[in-house]
């Protein structure tokens, strides 16, 4: 079999309702894999829907499963409830996260505690349950973010906790690679999605248009081809975070 044969497999997708996470969920399901679409609140319940039926509609087979995976318990549901369904698991990726941008004195500290459940915590814990619950040759991925290489303030708590996964990423990789398990994240530069939107002014929003060498934001579009060739093809880079932002930003 090629390691990039789908057909089959089972993928979890954190986060696979909307965005980056539906295209990924559509896409998988469309080469033949079984997905576990995981989206977080009734107010995503809609999106959920229209992924879930955008890939039934299509000959494909999916499932929801809705919760809050800042309690831990709930990632362990989920990957149990995967296992239940479709036998095993062989690809993890987590596209959960939460933006905000203020300024470093104004935050407070609940929007810190928030910022680093959502962004760090669970990132944590679902890689660890991944390592446990993962078929042997399984595949981990995590979404983080390009202003991790990014010198520039207002973004302290959403960098500051995305930062972790980095780490969280090599270590993982180092202990779950004797079961042929890869770990990686990938660092998209701002998306062209409502997700960013939400906290940027105009002047912002045209400041990071022009901020790319390749021009404009970047695309959902060009993030899940990497994320499906690491989980497949690319399986050999394992313990790296992949900068992909059209030259917005890089170490």
């Amino acid at each position: 079999m090629l390691r990039n044969d789908l057909n089959g497999k089972v993928v979890l997708i954190a986060g696979g309702a909307k965005n980056l996470g539906g295209l990924l969920s559509r896409n998988f399901a469309a080469k033949g894999a079984k997905v576990a679409i995981h989206y977080n609140s009734d107010s995503t319940k809609s999106d959920a829907e229209k992924t879930l039926a955008d890939i039934t509609n299509a000959g494909g087979e999916a499932f929801l499963f809705q919760a809050d995976l800042i309690d831990v318990k709930n990632i362990t549901k989920l990957f149990d409830a995967t296992i239940e369904k479709f036998g095993g698991i062989d690809i993890a990726i987590n596209t959960v996260g939460k933006v905000l941008k203020k300024p470093f004195a104004d935050t407070s500290e609940e929007e810190y505690d928030s910022m680093s459940d959502i962004n760090s915590k669970v990132a944590y814990f679902f890689i660890q349950e991944a390592g446990k619950k993962l078929n042997n040759n399984g595949k981990i991925n995590t979404i983080v973010t390009s202003l991790l290489a990014a010198f520039t303030g207002y973004y302290s708590t959403y960098a500051g906790a995305k930062a972790p996964v980095e780490h969280f990423t090599r270590a993982a990789s180092k202990e779950f690679g004797s079961r042929g398990i890869s770990v990686t994240a990938v660092a998209p530069g701002p998306m062209d999605t409502p997700f960013f939107y939400g906290q940027e002014s105009d002047d912002a929003v045209a400041y990071h248009k022009q901020a790319s060498d390749l021009g404009g934001l970047t695309d959902i579009k060009d993030i899940a081809p990497l994320v499906e060739f690491l989980v497949t093809d690319g399986w050999w880079v394992t313990g790296q975070t992949i900068f992909a932002n059209g030259g917005y930003t890089t170490r």
